[in-house]
């Protein structure tokens, strides 16, 4: 992973000042100083020769906690309520003491509350719940053991700012409308809806998060069979000469270019959760995601393919009971189309499972544990995918697993 790190200090901007601008003199006359350069000629520089790769050169944002990106990151998913309470420890000593190295952590949870605390005339002073009263320690803390801290911001499915701004969000017949979990969604059309996320992510990024990661980076699921019944904005994209369906995408892909660009001054990494089949079709008409066209616009793609979210895929009857076969050929999918980017590649990191889905099975599920989380690594590293992110709800993971089985 290339990192910036394009800092320059105070002393090399003077120097280079010094060392291009003709030398002055003083010479009195009448009261009144006139100015004469001296005859130094030898002593100018031709700024034109100057390399483009110096003049892009800038400022970035300094945190002030210094965290080494991992040879392949190795993560767990960890909420707010776990980051702010007594599992965080045992959540640390699980990655300290093995072959993981990363913490994926809640910073804006699926309901839209904030997990950090904020001041009270913050304007996020609503949606925070608090659960980290103190990220910043909690920041040192990881930087002492060397494990990379990501900020997890869910984006687009946002209850509570849905009911706060109704006009950001859907509706129908008057009302936010909310999907069959009674979950709202916000109007990635809306230009403020992007705004009030991408501070968040500047704040996470200014506590030393190193990486922003972005889910619920889409449209409801389904929207295709629900556009016509629901009221909202299109903003800057109503006039577009294309079908909704392009609209969708447009915005999608524009808000993940524009938020990549936001933060490039805090020296972090952007990532991108985005649903596993988007890299088996063209795009998905709904949601408004395109697997390749959100790829190159970011530093890490991370694909949901948790093998319990797969119905009959790949000539698999049954994903959920072939964790091996099933992320190997989604792996040889997605590699297909990464390998079509070139310097615009990004890093892969799949989220795997670590949890079982009952909903499935109409007696027991299978069980995921040591063999299975370390099946759906296999075939990410046969396919060269060394690095990935393992998901559990509760944040309670299999014990024992060898997280690098191929070496």
């Amino acid at each position: 992973m290339k990192r910036k790190h394009l800092r320059i200090s105070a002393f090399v901007i003077i120097l280079l000042v010094i060392v291009t601008i003709i030398p002055i003199t003083a010479q009195q006359t009448s009261g009144e100083e006139t100015l004469e350069a001296s005859p130094h000629m030898e002593r100018q520089t031709n700024l034109s020769t100057i390399d483009n790769e110096q003049k892009m050169q800038r400022f970035t944002y300094d945190s002030g906690l210094d965290f080494d990106y991992p040879d392949a990151v190795r993560g767990i998913y960890v909420t707010g309520p776990s980051a702010g309470g007594k599992k965080f420890n045992s959540l640390v000593d699980l990655v300290d003491t093995s072959d993981l190295n990363a913490m994926v952590i809640d910073i804006k949870e699926d309901h839209g509350n904030l997990t950090i605390s904020v001041p009270e005339d913050s304007p996020y002073s609503d949606a925070a719940q608090n659960y980290i009263d103190e990220p910043r320690k909690m920041l040192e803390k990881l930087e002492e053991k060397g494990i990379y801290p990501i900020a997890r911001i869910v984006v687009f499915k946002d209850s509570v700012l849905a009911e706060q701004h109704p006009e950001l969000s859907f509706k129908k017949n008057g009302e936010v409308w909310t999907n069959n979990k009674g979950e709202a969604f916000v109007n990635p059309f809306q230009k403020k809806v992007w705004e009030y996320n991408l501070d968040i992510a500047k704040k996470a990024a200014e506590l030393g998060f190193q990486e922003i990661q972005f889910d619920y980076v889409r449209f409801p699921e389904g929207f295709e069979n629900k556009d016509d019944e629901l009221s909202y904005n299109q903003g800057d994209y109503k006039n577009e000469d294309m079908s909704n369906v392009k609209r969708r995408v447009k915005a999608v892909t524009e808000f993940v270019e524009y938020a990549k660009a936001e933060l490039d001054y805090y020296d972090v990494d952007v990532a991108v959760d985005i649903f596993g089949y988007t890299a088996t079709i063209e795009e998905a008409p709904g949601i408004g995601q395109n697997f390749p066209e959100i790829a190159g616009n970011v530093d890490v793609i991370s694909s949901m393919i948790y093998p319990s979210h797969w119905t009959s895929y790949f000539d698999i009857e049954f994903p959920d009971k072939e964790p091996y076969k099933t992320i190997d050929a989604y792996a040889k999918a997605e590699n297909g189309i990464l390998d079509q980017l070139g310097e615009n590649k990004p890093v892969s990191r799949p989220w795997i499972q670590d949890f079982e889905a009952p909903w499935l099975y109409s007696g027991a599920p299978t069980e995921y544990g040591k063999a299975e989380v370390e099946a759906q690594i296999k075939a990410l590293n046969k396919n060269g995918i060394n690095e990935f992110l393992i998901w559990n709800a509760g944040n309670t993971y299999t014990e024992n697993v060898d997280y690098t089985p191929m070496d």
